[in-house]
């Protein structure tokens, strides 16, 4: 029997929006609410607001919660900050990528993980598992949390109009307890879109008042809601991961490009870590012999490629697409794909996708297509 999705608090909101949903990780979410162009360009230009609420929220705490977590991720949690985030990933013991997560460090003994909606489960259960021994407490806080997220430029002035926390000081990838529209947040400066924004952690209670208060203080400025549609195709412009297509349990981090998250120089647990041998040797392949690597692609053409198309050159298969869409800012198809590392410098000529029988030429560009003006 199949169970019934998931809801968000500020599911009506959206039905009363006139919202396509869509199931997504076993949520009802919104795809888009209108035109997923139009919602793009609001991100690029103006703001976007999105419910993120099916992201999967784990609070770990206690007297040993560092080391769990330096002993259960690949990152070193330990040099994280007060009220600071780190971009971090969980590996499983042969080195494969279980989920790319963000901790945030909310207090002394305090952290919070964020999961992605289809990976909660999986990264709750091996949190749990690697928790043995460890004098700290791993707790699911899924439905503790609605997440609502204000990304694009005029998202500090809109998010400055309902607060009085201190945006101007509040640095990328940190998080400061205030209170927005009336009531508590946590408001970190972080976001899956490639421009500046914040994600607003609330009680599920106060997510609908949140939402209409952000959407009345940013009326005059061109806010608009955006769904899930929009949110893929911002991130592929910004050259970010998702997980089950950039990102598998097939890749280690060193495969995706990303071999900078793995700390091998840990102070706690005498650097022990799961995955940490499979971690050296993948690190040691990436450097002398790398299989294939990351590539942007964009097309000459009009043909659109989509994730699991075969990326070829002088008639033989060089990669695979991992995600492919249409790039509003750049007015081409755009995609990221795993090439063979002969084929992976950027201007390399005579690269093709594909697509249903036809080659269609593709232009090899360094990652990311769009980086904004800070």
């Amino acid at each position: 029997m199949s169970t019934a999705p998931r809801l968000t608090a500020l599911d009506a909101l959206h039905r009363s929006l006139g919202a396509t949903m869509t199931d997504f990780a076993g949520w009802d979410m919104p795809l888009r609410y209108g035109s997923e162009r139009d919602e793009h360009n609001a991100v690029r230009t103006r703001a976007g607001l999105f419910d993120l609420s099916h992201m999967g929220e784990i609070t770990v705490t206690g007297p040993q919660a560092v080391e769990l977590l330096d002993f259960a991720l690949v990152g070193n949690i330990s040099t994280v900050g007060n009220g600071r985030a780190r971009y971090t990933m969980i590996c499983q013991e042969d080195g494969g990528i279980l989920d790319d997560l963000i901790v945030y460090r909310l207090g002394e003994t305090e952290y919070m993980v964020v999961a992605n909606a289809s990976n909660a489960q999986v990264v709750l259960d091996a949190l749990t598992e690697r928790a043995a021994g460890f004098d700290a407490e791993v707790r699911d806080d899924r439905d503790a949390y609605a997440l609502i997220a204000v990304q694009g430029p005029e998202s500090p002035g809109i998010l400055k109009s309902l607060t009085d926390a201190d945006l101007d000081g509040l640095k990328y990838y940190a998080g400061l307890p205030g209170t927005v529209a009336g009531v508590p947040a946590l408001i970190a400066r972080t976001g899956y879109t490639g421009e500046d924004g914040f994600e607003l952690f609330l009680k599920p209670e106060h997510a609908e008042g949140v939402w209409k208060a952000l959407t009345e203080a940013g009326e005059g400025v061109g806010l608009i809601p955006c769904g899930l549609s929009c949110r893929d195709t911002l991130r592929l412009e910004a050259g970010m991961p998702l997980y089950g297509h950039e990102l598998t349990t097939a890749l280690t981090p060193f495969d995706a490009g990303l071999g900078r998250v793995v700390k091998f120089e840990k102070t706690t647990n005498e650097g022990r870590f799961v995955g940490r041998e499979a971690l050296e040797k993948a690190a040691e392949r990436a450097e002398t012999a790398p299989p294939r690597k990351l590539v942007g692609l964009i097309a000459e053409g009009r043909r659109v490629p989509r994730a699991g198309f075969q990326v070829v050159k002088d008639g033989e298969v060089i990669g695979e697409v991992t995600s492919g869409a249409p790039s509003p800012t750049l007015g081409k198809p755009i995609a990221m794909a795993y090439v063979d590392a002969a084929h992976a410098t950027p201007g390399t000529q005579g690269v093709g996708v594909d697509i249903r029988g036809t080659h269609e030429p593709y232009e090899v560009v360094a990652l990311p297509f769009y980086k904004r003006q800070k």
